[in-house]
């Protein structure tokens, strides 16, 4: 069963990483060549010539970043099959369908959205070089902190759900996480380096680019795995339907 589902989530994955894919290329890549004609500008007024990739970015735009995508979908929809093995059926009377869909969100609140206000994604030239190891491990930090929380604030759930009733254990477990990752990203240190110079609507649209493929790519592995599971559960139990007739 266990292994099905891995199948069915790596398979939604990997079908949400092209159409993400598909979303990055025509609305996420205009950004980022904005960053580099921004970095290039800057090469060019201080004298020096732009450092060569060691790969093309016409390679980068799309095996490259289709290849990285892919690797990324297919790893995060198996490791969402496997959390769905261990909640369905324990988040009240929800369908196949409908604990895929709310896992889905849940984890791209917790996964991305959360982690992203405190630390969103910057095109290039708009960090410093040297603080990139400090700009990674509190993001990943932040990230492990809110999905912690996330799974805390569920375990809450279930326990308020039966004194409270669903709709208000599920709104205090919602306001629990809420303040509990507020005093998370407080606690962590800001990094503001971005210059005051560079282009605002660049910046603007790469950080909407990034929002949006990560909502295209969770979004489409919480529809599609759902349906996969969904149908597969009506045709097992259409055969032992038949298996009983017989």
């Amino acid at each position: 069963m266990v292994r099905t589902l891995l199948v069915r989530g790596m398979l939604a994955g990997l079908a949400a990483a092209v159409l993400a894919w598909v979303f990055a290329y025509f609305v996420g890549e205009p950004a980022l060549d904005g960053g580099i004609s921004y970095e290039d500008m800057l090469a060019a007024a201080a004298g020096e010539a732009g450092d060569e990739p060691p790969v093309s970015r016409a390679t980068q735009s799309t095996v490259g970043l289709l290849v990285a995508l892919v690797i990324y979908g297919v790893a995060v929809g198996g490791i969402f099959a496997l959390v769905y093995a261990g909640v369905y059926g324990r988040l009240g009377r929800l369908s196949a369908r409908a604990t895929a869909g709310v896992l889905a969100l849940v984890g791209y609140v917790a996964v991305v959205l959360v982690p992203f206000l405190k630390y969103p994604s910057n095109p290039p030239a708009s960090s410093a070089d040297d603080t990139i190891g400090l700009r990674s491990g509190t993001f990943v930090l932040m990230v492990l902190l809110s999905v912690a929380a996330a799974v805390g604030a569920a375990f809450l759930a279930r326990a308020l759900v039966a004194r409270l009733g669903t709709w208000n254990g599920v709104l205090a477990s919602v306001v629990a996480y809420v303040v509990v990752v507020g005093i998370v990203g407080a606690l962590l240190p800001t990094i503001a380096e971005t210059p005051a110079d560079f282009p605002a609507v660049v910046l603007y649209d790469f950080r909407m680019s990034t929002l949006g493929l990560h909502a295209i790519l969770w979004g489409v592995l919480g529809l599609l795995f759902g349906a996969l599971v969904d149908g597969g559960s009506r045709r097992a139990r259409a055969r032992s339907e038949v298996a009983v007739e017989s």
